[in-house]
């Protein structure tokens, strides 16, 4: 019996306050369906829009096996590619059609990538604090968790909530997130020293700049952490001055992690070509789903860089399970950010919102344990949807302040 799409379905939930999209692909065998992440949390009724308007009525009647053939479908009907409205919708049908295609054949999806080559997948985590002695006491209760791997960071990615103008600010500046990258640059190493100080080296540290740094600082931030060994410094090249990233390699020995905005393989090809980072960093439904996914990571083995898939809150358990079957698969598996969906009892300070919600909205969630993160061995992604808990959490299009970022004198800067 062929297997041929019948509908798709746009699922829109929030369960931790984070906007959040799931497609539903259904088939012509009854009780067939996939599940597939199309979040772009910020963005996500265009993204619905997307999907319901055009991606459907392209893909309905057509054989729900042909994964690559509709990928390539999807992404040039429109003639203009790329971008993450596009990508996400592309997204969210291409997991559900991995989804059903495990469930086919009765595997969990990293048999169908060829098996494991690890059990577990490493994780890591988030730390922060009001102080660097808070902070370095939620190390300590990741490091009790088994968790070896840390992102650290002192007061966000170089500035404070949003709010007025400081007083530094021209009259009249508007409101945002303001960034001082002077203080926050030692401000960090401060923090890194202490860190080093009271816990020593057997943790490994890493830390995020979210392109918040000219090239030029970001070469002297990278030059003055290297005496505390990172394991990866992330983002410390905003996406728009790429070609920077050459003269960064070439001043430091600090690994570098890139890509967590990158949409089109342009974007990542020569890097990887020419092994100036050293860890891929993609959001998967940023990129177009699983397909272009894997094919990202068998790529990267080629040239010796590894895997580091973002991992945030802002992407559904879905993803997250995407992520960890690739990991669990890839030879050239770094590590996997982990924004924790693991039961109550593993939260702390970082993590917002109830745990219970999302685990009532998206049974079969991956299973953190000692530092590891386990998929549950269920046919496809192995993750499900309730729709009626899904509804209790409803979405908000209000407007996103977090990415109205400026500098001192007001203007606007890169979130």
């Amino acid at each position: 019996m062929s297997t041929l799409i019948t509908d798709v379905k746009v699922i829109l939930t929030a369960p931790e306050g984070i906007n959040l999209m799931v497609v539903k692909v259904e088939t012509n065998q009854p009780g067939l369906y996939g599940l597939g992440c199309a979040t772009f949390a910020y963005r996500h009724l265009a993204v619905k829009c997307l999907v319901e308007q055009y991606l459907k009525p392209l893909v309905v009647g057509r054989d729900a096996h042909a994964i690559e053939e509709l990928w390539q479908l999807m992404h040039q009907n429109a003639y203009w590619r790329n971008g993450p409205i596009e990508n996400n919708a592309i997204s969210g049908i291409d997991m559900a059609l991995w989804d059903i295609k495990g469930k086919l054949a009765d595997m969990p999806l990293y048999q169908l990538f060829g098996g494991k080559v690890r059990e577990g997948v490493p994780i890591y985590r988030h730390a922060d604090g009001g102080s660097l002695s808070e902070l370095c006491d939620n190390i300590q209760r990741y490091r009790e968790q088994g968790i070896t791997h840390i992102r650290c960071q002192s007061g966000g990615y170089g500035g404070g909530g949003f709010g007025a103008a400081p007083g530094s600010a021209p009259e009249r500046a508007p409101a945002g997130v303001y960034l001082d990258a002077r203080k926050y640059m030692r401000d960090t190493v401060k923090m890194f020293d202490h860190i080093r100080s009271h816990v020593g080296f057997d943790v490994e540290l890493c830390h995020d700049v979210h392109e918040r740094l000219k090239p030029s600082d970001a070469i002297r931030f990278a030059q003055a952490l290297e005496p505390f060994e990172l394991f990866f410094l992330e983002d410390a090249i905003a996406l728009e001055e790429g070609e920077w990233i050459r003269q960064l390699r070439d001043k430091t020995s600090i690994p570098l992690a890139q890509g967590e905005l990158f949409n089109h393989p342009f974007e990542w090809r020569g890097l990887i070509a020419e092994r100036l980072i050293d860890f891929i960093r993609v959001h998967l439904s940023q990129v177009g789903g699983i397909t272009p996914g894997r094919k990202l990571q068998l790529f990267a083995e080629q040239y010796g860089v590894r895997t580091a898939w973002h991992g945030p809150g802002d992407m559904s358990p879905l993803a997250h399970a995407a992520n960890i079957h690739i990991d669990l698969a890839a030879r050239n598996f770094g590590v996997q950010e982990w924004s924790g969906t693991e039961p109550p009892n593993f939260v702390i300070q970082e993590l917002k919102g109830p745990r219970e919600a999302l685990l009532d909205v998206f049974p079969g969630l991956p299973e953190f344990r000692n530092g590891y993160v386990y998929a549950n061995d269920q046919p496809g992604l192995g993750v499900d949807i309730n729709e009626a808990e899904a509804a209790k959490y409803p979405c908000d299009a209000g407007v996103t302040t977090w990415t109205q970022t400026r500098l001192i004198d007001g203007t606007l800067q890169t979130p």
